[in-house]
Order: C-alpha cells, then structure tokens, then sequence
C-alpha cells in the first residue's frame, strides 16, 4: 500500500509547489485555531486570577486571531483544493497517455465501464492521499507538537493532554492496512458495476432486438448488491475508527481535567489551558481515523491504475530509434504473426513488396487477416517473427510516432467524436488552418454538405457521429485522412455498411484524392470504380496474386 501511495506522489512531483502550499497553509491554520483558543484560555484564566497575562491584553491579541482564523480556513481550503484539482488533472493525464501505448488498437478484451470506472472513480479516490490523508496528518501534527510546547511547565498536563493525541495520530497507520482490503474489494466491486451498466448500453439496440433487458437489469442488481456490500464493510470500518478517534480526543479532555482537579486552584490556569488545546485539537484530530481509510481508498485506487498503466505496451519503442527513412517504400519480409499464442496464426511467412506510388488492392474474406496487416503497418502489434521495413528502415527501429506519419489508415469503423467537425479534423493536423479544413472536406466531397449546416465547421457530430448518415460520416473520416501528410493510405474497409449506391460513389472519391500516395486498399471484393495497379489476394497466410 505505501508503495503504491508513494509512486502516486512522484506522480504529482510537477504540482509539488501547490502541494507544499497547501500543507504550510494548513498547519497555519490550525496553528491559528490552536493561539485563539490557548488565548481564550488565557482569558478565562485572567477573569479567575490565575494567569499571566491580563484579560485586556487577552482581548487585544484575541481580536486579529478572530480574523486571521476564518481568512486561514479560507486559503486552507482554496490552496489545497487546487493543489489536488491540479495534480488529479496530472494523472488523468499520465494514465491516458499509458492506455494510449498500451492499447492502441482498442480496448479489445477489456470492459470499457471497468476502464471508465478507473479514468474517473479510481482517480478521484487519490484525492484521499492528499486532501484527506497527508494534510490532516500534518495539521494534527503541528496541533500536537504546539499543544505539548505550551504545556510543557506541566509535564504530567502535557503527558494527560499530548498522549491520547499522539495516539490518535497514529490511528490512520494502524487502520489502513486492514482498511485497505475493504477498499479494494469496494474499488473492483464498483468497477464491475459500471461495466454491468455500461457495458449493454453500448450495445442496446442488441439488447432489445433479444428482449435482453431483463438479464441486463439482473446483473446490474447483482453487482449493485455486491457494491453495497463491500461499501458497508468500508462503512462499518470508518464509523469504529471515528469513534475512536472520538474517544482519544475525550481522554485528551478528561486527561487535563483531572490534572486541573488534582493541581487545585495553583493549576486552574494551565488546566483551563489544556481543555482549550484538546478543544482545538478535536476538529483536525477527530479527522484522522478517517484518513486511514481515505488512505486505503487512495491505495486501493491506485494499485487499479498501475495495474493497467504497468501492463507491457503490445509494441516497444525501440531504446536507440533509427533515423527516419527518406523513402517510404514497403517491404515485407518471411512475416510470421499470431494475435497470442493460444490463437492460430495469421500469416505463415508473409512477403510483400509495396513501391512508392503503388495502388494495391488486397482482398479476402472476413478474418484473413486483412486488418491485421493494417495493424502491423501501423505497429498496432508487432510480428513474432520476420520484419517490416519502411523506407528500407525495420519500422521496429523507428518511434510509431513517426511510422504513423508516414502511414495514415482509414478504417472501416473510422470514430467521429462528440466534438465539432473541426475538431474532428484537426485530430489529424491540430494546427491546421480553416482553409486546410475546408480543401480536405471538399476533396472528401462533403464540402458543400458541410457549408449548407448552420454552424458550418462547429456543428457538432454528436457521439459516433449519430448527426450524420452512414456516408457523411465516412466522407468526415476521409477528410481527417486526407488532412495527414502521410504519403502512405491504408484503406481497411472503407466501404463497410454502405449500400451499394453510396459506395461506389465513395469509392470513386478515393479514387481521385489519393492520386500521388501509396493506396492500400484492403477490402473483401472490388466492385469496378477502384482501378488498382496491383491486386493480391490473401490466403493461408500468404499474398498471392489475385485470379483474373
């Protein structure tokens, strides 16, 4: 778990100047709180006549105290909210950039609501770390080190009073490990809740068609009973460790009442005193059993992020990357490749020559490995055996960076997002003016499409690009190709559920605007429009050259 906790902060090192921030003005604060109530003491103290200093001098230095307080609470909270928006932020940033090497081809066999719950839920948890774990630990911290220095003219007052503290200082390490079960068991339970909700949502027209509903519902209220009760186990942890906490704070304040009671009238002003410190200890203090379990909920969190952000990347990024190629003719050498091992292989010894400027055609049927080939030319995985080479470059010496800026693919269930089109665009060039934008669309031939809506290049394609038909929203896809300078096109594809009208008049388009680049055109069959100088076949692992 400490482990865990500890890489979370190397983590957050960018945002370590927020962090401090907010702990120094925490520790003021309570420091603050502890002065206006030892004063107050003071104060009670004087009106009896036992104390030092006058009750006049009291209310003089009291009165800035009242003020400086509420300002102090008001930093404490505004500091170290922003320290923890800022570093969350950092590592919503670090996970998605991990997944993105690690799953470039898609989620695949993983749950999409798990993977959700861990972006959001998982992330948020580590606010524990900070906010409710290292922070109160060190503001109680500071409260008890003051307490004891205040009383240290009574060393059995300070014992009585500091004692209990101190205890319930150590309350957060002696929970969170057992806390810590709990919470993980919490965690996983809420990742399979969200899977179980989400999960048929994506797929509800299925759903429905098979009158599937009803298990769906099932297997949600399961998972949402399973969740709630890994919550009640956390709950039930949580409540006995405030009360404990609780109680350590009473013993601090019944500690320096029996010392006032046993010291008599010679001791009231300190006893006063060391009421008032348990007093303003209470509040932080009370927090800490809490932060045990804040902690283990924090640990719990980030153990579900590095199990996945610690999965090796299915392609490595060579450690000395060659220098890119000048060229950006293909080669594909004895190519042997199996998605793992316990599935047959896809290609037996594959050879492929694919000269700049080629405009090949590459048919099979479903599950060839048509689309496998795109995903190794674009080193979405890696060949077991044999090489590619780009350039006359093995493409596992050169950075996928700079392959995929060489080789742009549109595939045949090319995503629009919930964004603007031109966001949509830019996805492939951000920096792309509006002019740029405007030359793709209308070389897509959905520029004028585009013109006629309202807001033009800010029209929203709605989630899966739900605004526009089937062939709109292709024709956007291959605009943001197009938008690539890559000199290389994979077109896996493409056509995939167009009728027969709207894809060959899709296909005429591909024609034109990748006159110039290599064509990789993987498709079950040709229908005529397409005009390739080369077709090759795929078949038992091999490209051979395709029947008349």
């Amino acid at each position: 778990m400490l482990a865990d906790l500890a890489r979370v902060l190397g983590l957050w090192r960018a945002q370590s100047g927020w962090l401090l921030a907010g702990i120094v003005v925490s520790v003021a604060s309570a420091l603050l709180g502890i002065a206006l109530l030892a004063l107050a003491g003071q104060g009670i103290a004087a009106a009896l006549g036992g104390a030092a200093l006058s009750g006049g001098v009291v209310f003089l230095l009291l009165r800035p105290l009242v003020l400086l307080r509420p300002a102090a609470r008001w930093a404490e909270r505004m500091v170290t909210h922003a320290a923890t928006f800022r570093a969350l932020a950092d590592t919503r940033i670090w996970f998605f950039r991990r997944l993105a090497e690690r799953l470039p081809a898609g989620i695949g066999l993983g749950r999409s609501g798990d993977l959700l719950g861990r972006l959001v839920a998982d992330v948020d948890a580590l606010d524990g770390l900070y906010l409710r774990g290292l922070v109160p630990v060190l503001s109680a911290l500071a409260i008890v080190l003051a307490g004891a220095a205040l009383l240290a003219d009574a060393p059995l007052l300070a014992a009585a009073v500091a004692l209990p503290l101190a205890l319930a200082l150590l309350l957060p390490l002696v929970l969170a490990p057992g806390a810590a079960r709990a919470a993980t068991a919490a965690a996983m339970a809420q990742g399979r809740l969200r899977a179980a909700a989400v999960d048929p949502l994506l797929g509800v027209e299925d759903v429905l068609a098979a009158n599937g509903e009803r298990a769906a519902v099932a297997a949600l209220a399961a998972e949402g009973r399973a969740l709630a009760r890994a919550q009640r186990g956390l709950g039930w942890r949580a409540a006995w460790a405030g009360a404990l906490g609780g109680l350590l704070v009473q013993a601090a304040l019944l500690g320096a009442l029996a010392w006032g009671l046993a010291a008599g009238a010679g001791g009231a002003a300190l006893a006063v005193l060391g009421l008032f410190l348990a007093v303003a200890a209470a509040e932080t203090l009370g927090l800490l059993p809490r932060a045990g379990i804040a902690l283990a909920g924090a640990a719990a969190g980030a153990r579900r992020l590095f199990e996945l952000a610690d999965a090796p990347p299915p392609v490595a990024e060579p450690a000395q990357p060659a220098a890119e190629p000048a060229g950006h003719a293909i080669r594909i050498e004895d190519l042997h490749f199996a998605w793992s091992p316990d599935r047959p292989p896809v290609f037996r010894g594959l050879d492929l020559d694919i000269p700049e400027g080629t405009r090949l055609a590459l048919l099979g049927p479903s599950g060839i490995g048509k689309s496998s080939l795109a995903a190794l030319l674009l080193k979405l995985a890696a060949p077991q055996a044999g090489r590619i080479t780009l350039g006359g470059v093995d493409i596992a010496d050169l950075p996928a960076e700079t392959v995929r800026r060489r080789i742009a693919c549109l595939t045949q269930d090319a995503r629009l997002f919930d964004d603007s089109i031109a966001a949509n665009l830019r996805i492939a060039a951000p920096l792309a003016p509006e002019a740029a934008l405007w030359r793709a669309l209308d070389r897509a031939g959905i520029g004028e499409m585009v013109r006629a809506l309202p807001e033009g290049l800010e029209t929203r394609c709605g989630e899966a690009g739900a605004r526009f038909s089937g062939g709109q929203a292709r024709r956007l896809a291959l605009a943001r190709v197009l938008l690539s300078a890559a000199p290389v096109l994979v077109l896996d594809e493409p056509t995939a559920g167009l009728d027969a009208e709207t894809e060959r008049a899709f296909l005429e388009t591909l024609e034109g605007v990748t006159a110039g680049r290599t064509a990789i055109l993987i498709t079950h069959r040709l229908v005529g429009v397409e005009r390739p100088t080369r077709v090759l076949r795929l078949a038992g692992g091999q490209a051979l050259p395709a029947a008349g």
